[in-house]
């Protein structure tokens, strides 16, 4: 039985982590981490929408995404390489070393179609972020009335920012300035039209805006760090979990933005001692 009446659709990226100190992979993307986390964290539906490619990277993920119960019937398998990105850990600090750019689904970006769109309208909360080629169909989901969260990268620009808010509900971000450079970076993120803006600050915890006050949430003690992989996207995917199932139940904005940030540091935390973003590693040579 799901611990939350939530149902969230990841759109966008999946790729293989390609850890060379192992040589060992792990499934990763964003997104893909999006769905597996919401299943963790108690969701009661997760779905991935995206293009795989045809090789044996795409089919281990396939795999996993269906041994962990994650809806995949909305997506293609393309003819060409799936998307991987090479990484090593320094002192449990992931380093990417190279990516192919998201395979062939980064030269076949996913357009929605009117039958795409009756999918998403079941879905509480589609999630996509900065690299998942998605940018062209937000604005068919912000018209479907489907609330949008977006993961932006520390390359997203200020004329990026300004594109992509108008079209969404919740903006994330992570930011390496000081406390009062990240509020002003979140007031502007709001003063483009989001509803609630936060910023990961790694050991700091993170900042919410929501365009009246700031909530800061301190980051939970580590007892073993393993692998920092999926650390932010953890903490995303609980927050709106929780965040989501309490506005349904009325609980007040403050109340259910502080709890969930709370809930959303724990489960972070938890996170960081799994290998890869949320484990499911395979050796290849």
């Amino acid at each position: 039985m799901s611990k939350y009446d939530v149902k969230v659709l990841g759109f966008g990226d999946n790729v293989v982590d390609q850890y060379e100190h192992l040589k060992t992979m792990y499934p990763g993307g964003n997104c893909v981490n999006f769905c597996a986390y919401a299943t963790m964290f108690g969701a009661e539906k997760s779905a991935y929408m995206g293009y795989f490619g045809n090789d044996r990277n795409a089919e281990y993920v396939i795999s996993i995404l269906k041994q962990i119960g994650i809806e995949t019937v909305k997506c293609k398998q393309l003819n060409g390489e799936n998307g991987w990105a090479r990484v090593t850990l320094l002192n449990g600090d992931r380093m990417f070393l190279g990516c192919n750019e998201g395979g062939v689904r980064g030269e076949n970006p996913y357009v929605l179609d009117r039958f795409d769109l009756e999918y998403i309208k079941q879905f509480d909360l589609v999630h996509t972020g900065n690299y998942c080629f998605t940018e062209k169909e937000l604005h068919k989901i912000h018209e479907a009335g489907v609330t949008l969260s977006f993961d932006f990268s520390d390359d997203s620009t200020e004329e990026y920012y300004k594109n992509i808010v108008p079209l969404i509900d919740y903006a994330f971000c992570s930011f390496d300035g000081t406390d009062e450079e990240a509020k002003e970076h979140l007031k502007k993120i709001i003063s483009y039209g989001a509803r609630l803006a936060t910023a990961s600050r790694g050991e700091k915890g993170c900042i919410l805006y929501d365009g009246t006050a700031f909530y800061e949430q301190p980051a939970k003690p580590l007892e073993k760090v393993v692998d920092t992989m999926g650390a932010g996207d953890s903490l995303i995917t609980s927050f709106l979990i929780g965040y989501t199932d309490r506005i349904k139940k009325n609980i007040e904005q403050p109340a259910a933005i502080c709890e969930s940030l709370a809930d959303a540091a724990e489960f972070a935390a938890q996170v960081c001692g799994i290998e890869g973003a949320f484990g499911y590693g395979t050796h290849y040579e």
